[in-house]
């Protein structure tokens, strides 16, 4: 008959844990969170550009800014970004910005929907 190996516990901490307790964990979260945010906007704001034919430099004339802050503005690795930038991009592309605060609920995720069709939410 043969003995059982004793059953150890797993050395590692973050077994059984999700993503969101992971970045907690490591100090991280809200920072992760910020680029995570950055680049979707980045992404919306790229997507109606591409969809309306409107060149960076166009972009930059109606905002009334260079052409550099708005490259900066779409830089999705550059978490720096002002509500004040929003509005204008958002002004110089026809659009409206919508900011929301929502109850952070750990159960349920939200849905997912098509790009550019749901709020920016911070």
């Amino acid at each position: 008959m043969k003995a059982k190996a004793p059953q150890h516990q797993n050395a590692n901490p973050h077994i059984g844990s999700d993503f969101d307790d992971f970045l907690a964990e490591e100090g991280i979260k809200a920072e992760v969170e910020a680029l995570a945010l950055k680049r979707v906007v980045s992404f919306q704001i790229q997507t109606i550009i591409d969809q309306e034919h409107v060149s960076k430099s166009q972009l930059a004339s109606r905002m009334k800014t260079s052409r550099t802050s708005v490259k900066r503005m779409l830089d999705p690795e550059n978490p720096s970004l002002t509500v004040a930038s929003l509005g204008k991009v958002a002004a110089a592309l026809g659009r409206k910005l919508e900011f929301r605060f929502v109850p952070v609920n750990k159960v349920s995720r939200p849905k997912k929907q098509p790009v550019g069709t749901k709020p920016v939410t911070a």
